[in-house]
């Protein structure tokens, strides 16, 4: 009766592996397929590009930007921390360049 027993017990495990295991491949496919999911990954990768290229600190002092201080240079934005690291900057532009990550692509 033991054996009978452990048989319909193992019985009842492999259904449930078997049932999960379909679910888990169904539920993968619906993900997979869907143009919306396809849509925010390539919004992340590209947020993520831009994100490496986004300066977040000073070149002249290494302090934190201020987006309302820039000045072009070769037709990209450089932020600063302060006024007087606008000046510094524009005396020797190259000096900072490889400081800036919108200048290393």
């Amino acid at each position: 009766m033991n054996f009978k027993k452990e048989q319909i017990g193992t019985l009842i495990l492999l259904a449930g592996i078997f049932l999960l295991t379909v679910v888990l491949i169904t539920g993968c496919k619906e993900k997979s397929e869907s143009p919306a999911s396809s849509t925010s990954d390539i919004e992340a990768v590209t947020s993520a590009a831009a994100e490496t290229y986004e300066q977040k600190s000073c070149p002249v002092m290494g302090g934190k930007i201020n987006k309302a201080l820039y000045t072009e240079y070769k037709d990209k934005k450089v932020y600063f921390c302060c006024a007087g690291c606008v000046e510094k900057f524009k005396e020797d532009p190259e000096q900072y360049i490889s400081k800036l990550p919108q200048f290393s692509e």
